[in-house]
């Protein structure tokens, strides 16, 4: 479709020999060039953040989450930050039908907090928080604890989003609620295998509230 129009202006260009009439015929055709890239661009391009400043945090064990979290700061324009444990997990430690594996351990103990790898990212001056994770046994993974318990989240909008092999989303919300009743977790969505546009969807839809 590009060409065709960028043939159209050197088309014009040669055909018409008033000097005057090519100026005009040349806007003209410019005009339509670039009303075509500004149609592109709003119908595939990222979602207005409205003004708000937003972080994208996320911690990904084997890089499904991430993906989410790629495309809501696309769409947001935000701040992406990975929450990294200070130790990272192996296939072993993931295994949840070992009882003993780091994950099932975590797990079954709700006062077990992770530690944090590299410096906590700096939540004071954001508007809107999406906060990202897998599934693990039906909630959040206890380092989502120590992402929260280490930083300022009062006053925030915090949007949840979750990839999982099967569960729903709705108990992590619920369960992060009653841990921490008085921070603002708007709402949430479950990210498996979303694309670029319903993300933006989604995200426009809490940034032009």
């Amino acid at each position: 479709m590009s060409f065709v129009l960028v043939c159209i202006i050197f088309t014009e260009y040669k055909s018409i020999n008033s000097n005057t009439m090519k100026i005009k015929h040349l806007i003209l055709a410019m005009t339509a060039l670039f009303s075509f890239f500004g149609c592109t661009a709003a119908n595939n391009g990222t979602a207005v953040n409205n003004g708000k400043k937003v972080l994208v945090a996320y911690f990904s064990a084997t890089g499904n989450t991430k993906a989410a979290a790629e495309k809501i700061a696309k769409a947001t324009q935000g701040n992406l930050y990975a929450i990294t444990p200070a130790e990272a997990y192996t296939s072993a430690d993931l295994n949840w039908n070992d009882p003993d594996s780091r994950s099932s351990k975590e797990m079954n103990d709700p006062a077990i907090r992770p530690a944090l790898a590299g410096n906590m990212t700096d939540v004071r001056n954001c508007d809107v928080v999406f906060l990202g994770y897998p599934i693990w046994w039906g909630i959040a993974p206890r380092i989502i604890n120590s992402f929260i318990e280490s930083g300022d989240f009062n006053g925030k909008r915090i949007f949840l989003f979750a990839t999982s092999g099967g569960s729903g989303i709705d108990q992590s919300i619920d369960e992060l609620r009653k841990a921490y009743p008085a921070l603002d977790f708007a709402g949430g969505k479950l990210l498996n295998r979303a694309s670029q546009s319903s993300v933006n969807s989604w995200v426009s839809g809490i940034l032009n509230d």
